[in-house]
């Protein structure tokens, strides 16, 4: 497993680790990393909690790079990302980013001749909707509105994307929209 954190919290975050753990702490990016066998996931994120730490997917010693590469990556993503294997949709999805942003253009593009906050108002409701599998009340109370206006949002909705049974349209509506800020 690969885990990076700044170089300066490298060698005490080592000390309390595996003894067999690799450590570099003289990148010249000020980038500590430390790659540990990880035998024990639960225990090494308990490890290392007090620390800066981005966590890298356990990975055989020969795929070492693999699970430094992710941890790059969503280092690069948010500093708010600790356990890499706690966001593949945000890894996944910003894989290539402008392959996503293409994907969103075109499947949310009904939306683009309304006005902006009526956009919105339709983009949060198809998403709580996806995410909810169509359950109006559930849908009702992601959005803090009446059952009723959910309703009245997906008849705008199914008017604007007259394919929405489709498994193929709710596949790419639910990338677009399944993930906030991206």
């Amino acid at each position: 497993t690969a885990v990076l954190l700044p170089a300066e919290q490298a060698r005490p975050a080592y000390r309390a680790l595996d003894p067999s753990t690799l450590v570099l702490d003289d990148l010249p990016d000020a980038t500590g990393v430390l790659l540990v066998p990880d035998a024990d996931r639960p225990r090494l994120l308990r490890q290392l909690t007090e620390r800066t730490a981005v966590i890298g997917p356990a990975r055989p010693w020969t795929r070492a790079s693999a699970s430094y590469a992710r941890a790059s990556r969503a280092r690069s993503l948010s500093c708010g990302i600790r356990d890499t294997e706690d966001h593949l949709p945000e890894l996944v999805l910003s894989a290539d980013a402008d392959a996503f942003a293409d994907l969103r253009t075109r499947a949310l593009a009904p939306l683009q001749a309304l006005p902006a906050a009526t956009a919105r108002r339709l983009e949060e409701t198809l998403r709580a909707w996806l995410l909810h599998q169509g359950r109006r009340d559930e849908v009702a109370a992601a959005l803090f509105v009446h059952p009723q206006t959910v309703r009245y949002r997906m008849s705008q909705l199914r008017e604007l994307f007259p394919d929405l049974p489709s498994p193929q349209r709710v596949l790419e509506l639910t990338l677009a929209v399944g993930l906030r800020g991206t």
